[in-house]
């Protein structure tokens, strides 16, 4: 056999928590619903909007707010499943996503959790991406993690079995994994490719959102047709928690929002 030639490189330790999520994930009831947005009306309204008031107002601030205030008015989509006959419902919509920073020419994933976002304008939460994003943090602190506490960094020695079971035992106490990690996770890792298409993530949560590329392509209504901003969105809604019925409501106010621009 001809030797070939390769190198071995090694992953962050975070990278342990993603397997076991995506173990955990496996044993949810998600139902996925594959969506395609028109964003071109909300993109118009918010290059208008930073020209009139100057905000540093993203697409992606936006975005969360429109999916925070829609979570508002259906709380039952984000709501924990607590024993065999119960949900608890959070009056606030805490969302979870992943800021990427740049550490001594190494992106770094770093979690963040923006909460009440429901409560929050998208002015707001922009502002508090970019914070999260600008923040400087050293290299060091990210390898030894030396700002997490012992439990922490017991849990990436672990074998995985013991790691999976830890986190079983806290998706089972709803009011301290809502604290740690809010009740939504928004990936926006499709953003970042721009591919013509969907990815289906996996998720811990009650309520997952998937964000895609935004591509250029025929939208109709009506008899019209034209170009339009198309938004590709996976959304995994927990069917432990919430019926086919409900879930349907909630993904046409959620797509009613998003394309008529609302807040904007």
């Amino acid at each position: 056999m001809r030797n070939r030639k390769y190198k071995t490189v090694e992953f962050p330790r975070s990278r342990i928590a993603t397997f076991d999520i995506g173990a955990i994930g496996k044993e949810k009831h998600y139902v996925t619903a594959l969506l395609e947005l028109d964003v071109t009306e909300a993109r118009r309204k918010i290059r208008a909007a930073r020209r009139t008031s100057g905000q540093k107002l993203s697409f992606n601030g936006w975005l969360l707010k429109a999916i925070a205030e829609t979570i508002g008015k259906y709380p039952e989509v984000a709501a924990y499943r607590c024993g065999r006959r119960k949900l608890i419902v959070f009056d606030d919509v805490d969302i979870s996503i992943i800021v990427e920073k740049e550490i001594n020419g190494t992106k770094v994933p770093l979690p963040l959790v923006i909460g009440k976002a429901n409560e929050k304008s998208a002015a707001a939460i922009s502002a508090e991406i970019e914070k999260a994003r600008t923040k400087e943090l050293s290299k060091e602190r990210m390898v030894l993690e030396q700002g997490a506490s012992l439990p922490k960094r017991l849990y990436y020695f672990l074998p995985g079995a013991m790691r999976r079971l830890a986190w079983r035992i806290m998706l089972r106490r709803p009011r301290f994994v809502f604290g740690k990690m809010g009740n939504v996770v928004v990936s926006s890792v499709g953003m970042m490719g721009r591919v013509n298409g969907w990815f289906v993530q996996t998720s811990v949560h009650p309520l997952s959102f998937g964000i895609g590329a935004i591509t250029r392509k025929p939208v109709a209504a009506g008899d019209e047709i034209w170009i339009g901003e198309v938004l590709h969105m996976t959304v995994l809604l927990d069917h432990n928690a919430i019926d086919g019925a409900p879930m349907a409501r909630f993904i046409k106010a959620l797509t009613e929002n998003i394309e008529n621009g609302i807040g904007l």
